[in-house]
C-alpha cells in the first residue's frame, strides 16, 4: 500500500540494532550484517518511512539540489524487538549533474534516560561492466577485518583492491574519499563520506551468488558493494543526542583505460 505520506523502505532501506545492512542501489544499515543480536541487517529496512512534507531548506549554496526527507520512528511492535525510542531522518538529494547525496540523522528520543548504541552502513551496490576489470583506490595499506576469516584483522598489501574471488572486508579508519575505477566503462565512481570512518567491500562471487535466492547466478560479475560505515567503534547516543552521517556519490567519465585519469587527483580533489 502506498500513500502520499508514506514511502516503502525498498527505495532507501534501513535497519536498526544495538551493534551487512542493475544500477546503483542504496540501502542503510544500523546493524551491520550479524554484528548484533537481531536478525541480519536489523529490522528498519522492512518498514514504512514517512515523508516530511515541510522539511528544512537546503543551505543557499545548495539550492540547486532536488531532495526529499524521510522519517522513521519505532512502532509498538518495533519497541518489543529493540526497546529504544529514536527518530531517524534521511535526506536524499540529487544534484543537477547527477550526484547523489544521502544524509542520515539519528536522535535518541528515549524518555527513560537510557542511551543506545548502534553501528551503521550505507549499502551501496554499484553496477560495473566486469568485476575482474574493476579497481578500488583509497583503501591500500589500511587495516581490515575479514568476514570470511572470522573477522581476523589484516593489513591490505596491494596498490589497489582487485577481484578474483569472494570478498567481504571491513576497512578501518578509511579516508573520506574512495574511487572505484571501471576500465571497460571508462568511468570512475567517487564516494565521499563524512561521519563514517570505515568502509565495507563485498562481492559474493559465483558459489555464494548461486546460493542466494534473490541474486542471479551471474550477477556477481556486474556488481560491487562499497559501503561507507561506522562499525569498529559503535556509536552511542544519550537521550537528546544526535548523530549524523553523510555519503555523496558522483561519476567521472574516464578511467585508467582511457589514460585520462590520475586516481590521486580523484581522491585528493574537491
Amino acid at each position: 500500500m502506498f500513500s502520499p505520506s508514506m514511502c516503502r523502505s525498498s527505495i532507501v532501506v534501513a535497519c536498526l540494532d544495538d551493534d551487512h545492512c542493475g544500477h546503483e542501489k542504496h540501502a542503510l544499515c544500523l546493524q551491520f550484517s550479524n554484528h548484533g543480536p537481531l536478525e541480519p541487517h536489523g529490522f528498519a529496512r522492512n518498514k514504512l518511512w514517512s515523508i516530511d512534507t515541510d522539511p528544512p531548506a537546503f543551505p543557499t549554496n545548495s539550492s540547486s539540489k532536488a531532495y526529499i526527507d524521510l522519517i522513521l520512528k519505532p512502532s509498538e511492535e518495533d519497541m518489543k524487538i529493540w526497546p529504544h525510542s529514536y527518530e531517524f531522518r534521511l535526506r536524499v538529494a540529487l544534484g543537477p549533474g547527477g550526484d547523489l547525496m544521502l544524509t542520515s540523522r539519528i536522535r535518541n528520543t528515549n524518555t527513560d534516560g537510557k542511551p543506545f548504541t548502534f553501528t551503521f552502513a550505507y549499502h551501496t551496490y554499484f553496477s560495473v561492466s566486469d568485476i575482474s576489470e574493476v579497481r578500488v583506490e583509497g583503501l591500500e595499506t589500511l587495516d581490515y577485518l575479514d568476514n570470511l576469516l572470522n573477522k581476523q584483522r589484516f593489513t591490505e598489501q596491494g596498490d589497489a583492491i582487485t577481484f578474483e574471488a569472494e570478498v567481504d572486508k571491513i576497512y578501518l579508519s578509511t579516508p573520506t574519499k574512495i574511487a572505484i575505477l571501471d576500465h571497460e566503462k571508462k568511468r570512475t565512481l567517487v564516494l565521499r563520506k563524512d561521519g563514517l570512518p570505515d568502509a565495507v567491500v563485498w562481492n559474493p562471487w559465483d558459489k555464494k551468488a548461486k546460493a542466494m535466492a534473490d541474486f542471479g547466478d551471474d550477477e556477481y560479475k556486474h556488481m560491487l558493494c562499497v559501503e561507507a560505515a561506522a562499525i569498529e567503534k559503535p556509536i552511542t547516543l544519550k537521550p537528546g543526542e544526535e548523530w549524523r552521517g553523510r555519503q555523496e556519490l558522483s561519476a567521472v567519465p574516464s578511467s585508467y583505460c582511457s589514460g585520462q585519469l590520475d586516481p590521486r587527483r580523484v581522491l585528493q580533489g574537491s
